[in-house]
């Protein structure tokens, strides 16, 4: 008998307080999978590539892990306090029947503790499979198609995982249940009113308000102009002036929520001064609570959006070669002859389709170069910020190094373009990415054809800026160069320079194994052969690195701070609208229909979720652009930040859509709630 009330009080609760059951599970899921990071394919690849890097990032693990515990602590504990408080007239009639209060204490274990098994149950198996998805996608997004991939399970994030959540769960409920059963049953049977605080002068209110926007304004400009990220006082003053201006706004709102109220009377809509009196209330009661989880809504958003935006980054990649070569014990050069060679003798040829050599070199005398005609056509352009940095980057520079057109042109076959031919008194500007502040603004000076000085020779500028890379990782990184004839490039080099070799594996090799697995086999053959090396996959492993450290982090707390913030508000809004329950049955009284009761209290939640949820968007999309200067590169703020704001926007409007579910879960559960009031009680 004892373990059938158990079962059902257990199924109940589950039931009850779905969106708090949803949110345990959620929250097991994310804990599942930051700990089994370690594990993941890309992990596993980072190791061997990346392995100082991804060390540091495993010890930041915990950090995150103990952080999420932390909130959710708070969360378990508020939630499940206001549980127990829901049930008290319950347990005030098991004692009156004559249970004892240990005997209680014991019950209410076991329905938390089975609770937290089916929650475990459900939540263990979900959180593998998404972790291996996500290590598929992720591999998939950035290019390495991971063939023989094999399942993994991380026995060590499963002990992590369920330790964790039931050292925030049982302390949290052994400390008010404790607090519950020993209540005097006269207590428990009784009913508390709601309290109501002192309403303030509207003048405060109205100051609060105005003082609140003030302060997100000054928070707002700090954050864009990027000066936070370079100096912690102001970090810290930005913080601060975000945090507090949304409590100030959240305080003055009583004051528009007052207003609206008082329109009761011109406003022929069924129930209206009594809804915003209700809503005007539970801010009244909880508006620093309302206006935290609104901070906690804001910071799901920008990291989310941050975080999807960071890890579309690692698709700019551009991947052209494979390898690029070098001799291991001098300096000299190598030409494509002697790779060649070097392969065939170790029956490695056959891994690749393409061995190019591309030669690059210095001109023979110094500051040579004149770009003033150049320099004057930017200086003609519309003034905005990329073209004052652009002239800056330009104006003093005398010398730039020089590719020879015929390898050049091997990279662009190489790269499935057509070769561009140059006449000798012609050049084509070349600037790696990292470097090209605005592509269609040189571009369209280069389509007049503007003339350039080298060595004392006039040569004209044609074509549109090359940017391909020309090795396939940190041989050379040029910011600025000159693509001009082999003729051209033996008489100013003087027959100085360096070639850099370059190789591209054959297309059904990595077809067959995948790119990262053919790297990976190729490299283990070329580490016995006297050349050294450098592979695509060192250039992908920090990107992917910065992909997994920045991306992954940032959407595992937004998901974090989103199951807290609606979890409490849902919470919130659930118990405030028990504690008034006599006002409803009042309402019944007075003639009121279920459907009426249910329209009522659906427009209180529209309110009560959409305040917090419309200054969250508002600060979010601030706050994206906040986070951009901080966690994408330079080239990417640059050249895509249009694409990624977008980007942001789109998850924004997903999360925003996860909102508006929310919403309608709490809708249900208020509707159920209503039901049971329908029938008329005396009211003392």
């Amino acid at each position: 008998m004892f373990s059938k009330l158990i079962a059902r009080n257990s199924r109940r609760n589950r039931k009850d307080s779905i969106l708090y059951f949803s949110s345990m599970v959620i929250s097991i899921i994310a804990f599942y999978i930051i700990l089994s990071l370690s594990n993941q394919n890309v992990m596993l690849f980072l190791k061997k590539m990346e392995s100082d890097a991804v060390d540091r990032l495993m010890t930041l693990i915990p950090v995150f892990y103990v952080l999420s515990l932390f909130i959710l602590f708070f969360l378990v504990y508020f939630a499940g306090s206001i549980q127990i408080e829901r049930r008290k007239h319950e347990f005030g009639v098991y004692l009156t029947l004559g249970m004892k209060r240990s005997r209680l204490f014991f019950m209410l274990l076991l329905e938390d503790l089975r609770n937290n098994i089916i929650a475990l149950g459900i939540a263990l198996p979900v959180a593998v499979l998404l972790s291996e998805l996500i290590s598929l996608v992720t591999s998939k997004i950035v290019g390495l198609g991971i063939i023989g991939h094999q399942f993994s399970l991380s026995l060590p994030a499963v002990v992590f995982t369920v330790v964790g959540f039931l050292l925030v769960k049982l302390p949290a409920f052994v400390f008010f249940s404790i607090k519950v059963t020993r209540k005097e049953i006269g207590e428990l049977l009784s009913y508390p009113p709601s309290g109501i605080k002192k309403q303030l002068p509207n003048i405060i209110y109205f100051f609060s308000m105005i003082l609140g926007a003030l302060m997100l304004a000054k928070a707002y400009q700090l954050g864009i102009s990027g000066r936070a990220w370079f100096d912690r006082k102001i970090m810290g003053l930005t913080v601060s002036l975000g945090g507090l201006g949304t409590i100030l706004l959240f305080y003055g709102l009583r004051m528009v929520i007052g207003f609206f109220a008082g329109t009761g009377r011109r406003n022929r809509k069924k129930l209206h001064n009594f809804n915003f009196r209700q809503v005007q209330e539970m801010v009244i009661h909880r508006s620093t609570t309302v206006a935290i989880c609104s901070l906690l809504i804001f910071a799901s958003l920008c990291l989310f959006g941050a975080g999807i935006a960071i890890s579309m980054d690692a698709t700019d990649n551009i991947h052209i070669l494979d390898y690029t070569f070098s001799n291991k014990d001098s300096y000299e050069n190598l030409d494509t002859e002697q790779v060649q060679e070097f392969l065939e003798e170790n029956g490695m040829a056959p891994l690749f389709s393409n061995v190019l050599g591309i030669r690059v070199g210095h001109p023979k005398e110094l500051h040579s170069l004149s770009l003033d005609n150049l320099v004057e056509q930017i200086e003609r352009a519309p003034l905005n910020d990329a073209r004052n940095t652009l002239l800056h980057n330009l104006k003093n520079r005398d010398d730039c190094y020089l590719i020879s057109l015929s390898g050049y042109n091997e990279l662009r076959q190489a790269a499935d373009l057509e070769p561009f031919v140059l006449e000798d008194q012609e050049a084509a500007l070349y600037m790696n990415r990292d470097f090209l502040i605005d592509e269609a603004l040189l571009n369209s000076i280069i389509a007049t054809r503007p003339a350039i000085r080298q060595s004392g020779e006039t040569l004209t500028l044609t074509g549109q800026i090359e940017s391909l890379p020309i090795v396939t990782d940190r041989s050379i990184t040029l910011t600025f160069a000159l693509i001009v004839t082999d003729t051209r490039f033996e008489s100013y080099t003087g027959g100085n320079y360096t070639n850099y070799v370059s190789a591209v594996l054959d297309p059904d090799f990595v077809q067959e194994k995948g790119l990262m697995q053919a790297i990976m086999e190729t490299n283990n053959a070329l580490d016995k052969m006297p050349l050294a090396y450098e592979s695509y996959l060192q250039s992908m492993g920090r990107k992917l690195f910065y992909v997994v450290a920045a991306s992954y982090l940032t959407i595992y707390l937004a998901l974090i701070f989103l199951v807290v913030a609606n979890t409490t508000i849902a919470v919130l809004f659930l118990m405030g609208q028990r504690k008034t329950h006599r006002r409803y049955q009042i309402l019944v009284h007075l003639g009121a229909t279920c459907e009426t009761l249910c329209e009522s209290a659906r427009k209180q939640i529209n309110w009560y979720f959409g305040l917090p949820i419309a200054v969250a968007l508002i600060n979010s999309i601030f706050g994206v652009l906040f986070l951009f200067p901080a966690l994408l590169p330079a080239a990417s703020l640059r050249t895509n930040v249009g694409r990624r704001v977008f980007i942001a926007g789109i998850v924004i409007l997903v999360l925003t859509l996860i909102e508006y579910i929310y919403m309608s879960l709490v809708k249900r559960s208020s509707d159920t709630f209503l039901r049971t009031l329908m029938i008329p009680q005396r009211v003392d």
